[in-house]
């Protein structure tokens, strides 16, 4: 870039500055924007924040090499030699997991607690002559590690007499329900499917009834299905979320059990409920321990977290136990190198001591609350808001030196509402121009781009279009030394709406140049 180039940017910023400091005189506060609905609860906020949950097959199919139990088994093979909860919880919080979630009873009717409505169970086992609590021992590990306990129920039960008589059963599993929730202390989540082989008992579930109970018992669960209420399937069971993807979603437009599996990966950008994503995938190819079987690598495990975390989505990475009742050393030994590559990777946002200006902010640039420089600040609670009615949406970031990257990470603070529906990121080139880097639709907790390394000083943001002034929480670039990106795409799954849905669209002049110092 010649002097002159620069000294012209220099001055275009100067101006900018004054012009934007100067557009208000008021002493008082400006308020932040409304929210736009629809909003998530404390609760959906609170699972969203952790990122991951580890998931925990274990049952009779561990000792039997079965994924789908017949229900007929004897329970007497459930006999784990060295069963330690302790060490699945210490597992998953060492590796970054905030949450556990233990399939309590799978599709064979066997109860990982000592039911009162049936004797098929760990009560009629070997392990530790029928009065062992596999529930028991986890909920006491996960208090004691800080971290949070969730549960999966199968509505399906191969082994119940009374599965197909619908009053009766709802009766029977809503029972069991109120066992594993009221015996147990707090309970963060409560996992449910509408899985069920061919052929089997036609059964009516009492799904709103259920939910009514969970919410009653324990109020700060989310429940999880196909269709939420609180959280929902992405549509896949390899972890993987759409590139487009909205926690908005019409909870009446899905059905548990037979969802638009496109539907589900997308959501719904005129969704009436918050209803976010979760990734569902296994660290081996069953979802219960077999000898035969090897864990996914490390990389694998990273590549999935960028199309699941990195796609506004939360990640359930199911871990089975192995018939000793422990996790497997080699799925250890992955667990631990995918924390240490999320580590290297993520530690340091290489825009950190970044300069960072914006085309125009709430309140001017004296008011610190919707300050660009914000978006440096890892909180979904700290944000930069633009000013209102502008057409173009920009953040302009100077790095102060060249640097290197190949990734982005973009947050918006969702308990203000999702927003954004197009972006891209620009870099300046040594001759003075422009070029787009990447560009992307959907935001929502956290994006992460990929793409070719990039190497420059001065960065733009551009908010191409969105449902309502866009919010911009967190701003991050990074250096992946270990994927492998084999493609960039300039152009992304487009998010539509109606022309009932207000939109505001970007009419952004190219040829302006603002660069802060």
């Amino acid at each position: 870039m010649s002097q002159s180039q620069m000294i012209l940017l220099i001055l275009l910023f100067l101006l900018s500055s004054l012009s934007s400091s100067s557009s208000s005189s008021n002493p008082f506060l400006k308020p932040p924007p409304l929210p736009i609905l629809p909003l998530p609860s404390a609760y959906q906020l609170q699972w969203q924040l952790g990122h991951m949950a580890l998931f925990l097959h274990f049952g009779p199919n561990t000792f039997t090499d079965s994924e789908w139990g017949t229900g007929r088994v004897d329970p007497y093979v459930f006999d784990p030699s060295n069963l330690d909860p302790s060490q699945w919880v210490r597992v998953a919080k060492e590796s970054g997991f905030s949450r556990v979630i233990l399939t309590a009873k799978h599709h064979d009717g066997f109860c990982l607690w000592p039911s009162e409505y049936t004797d098929y169970s760990v009560r009629s086992s070997a392990w530790r002559n029928g009065t062992g609590d596999v529930v028991g021992e986890l909920a006491k590990a996960a208090m004691d590690a800080g971290i949070g306990l969730g549960l999966y129920l199968s509505p399906w039960d191969r082994h119940e007499v009374c599965y197909g008589k619908t009053l009766d059963y709802n009766e029977f599993y809503m029972g069991q329900m109120t066992e594993l929730l009221t015996r147990y202390g707090d309970i963060k989540e409560v996992w449910l499917d509408g899985a069920k082989g061919e052929g089997e008992k036609d059964m009516e579930y009492f799904f709103d009834t259920w939910f009514s109970l969970i919410h009653q018992l324990q109020p700060g669960a989310v429940i999880y299905s196909d269709a939420g209420p609180d959280t929902r399937w992405i549509g896949d069971e390899a972890g993987v979320g759409g590139s487009t993807c909205w926690s908005l979603f019409n909870r009446s437009d899905a059905k548990i059990g037979d969802t638009n599996p496109k539907y589900s990966m997308e959501g719904d950008p005129l969704g009436h409920e918050w209803v976010p994503a979760e990734c569902d995938v296994s660290i081996r190819p069953g979802w219960f321990w077999h000898a035969s079987e090897v864990p996914k690598s490390a990389r694998t495990l990273l590549d999935i977290y960028y199309k699941s975390v990195g796609r506004n989505c939360l990640l359930l990475l199911n871990v089975p136990p192995n018939s000793s009742g422990l996790i497997s050393a080699e799925d250890i030994q992955v667990l631990q190198e995918f924390s240490d590559l999320r580590k290297s990777i993520f530690s340091h946002n290489l825009a950190f001591n970044a300069l960072v200006n914006a085309s125009s902010t709430r309140g001017g640039n004296s008011d610190s609350h919707f300050n660009p420089q914000n978006v440096l600040k890892e909180s979904i609670y700290s944000y930069w808001s633009p000013e209102e009615n502008q057409t173009d949406w920009v953040l302009y970031l100077n790095l102060q030196e060249l640097v290197s990257f190949n990734v982005l990470q973009v947050q918006e603070p969702i308990h203000m509402g999702q927003r954004i529906i197009k972006f891209h990121l620009d870099i300046l080139t040594e001759d003075g121009q422009w070029k787009k880097v990447i560009n992307g639709t959907t935001v929502g907790y956290q994006r992460l781009l990929q793409f070719p390394s990039a190497k420059s000083q001065y960065l733009r943001f551009v908010i191409d279009r969105s449902r309502a002034d866009p919010l911009i929480s967190y701003f991050g670039i990074f250096m992946d030394e270990y994927s492998i990106v084999n493609k960039i795409s300039n152009t992304s799954s487009e998010a539509h709406l109606n022309g009932s849905q207000v939109i505001q669209q970007i009419t952004y002049n190219h040829s302006h140049i603002v660069i802060p110092i």
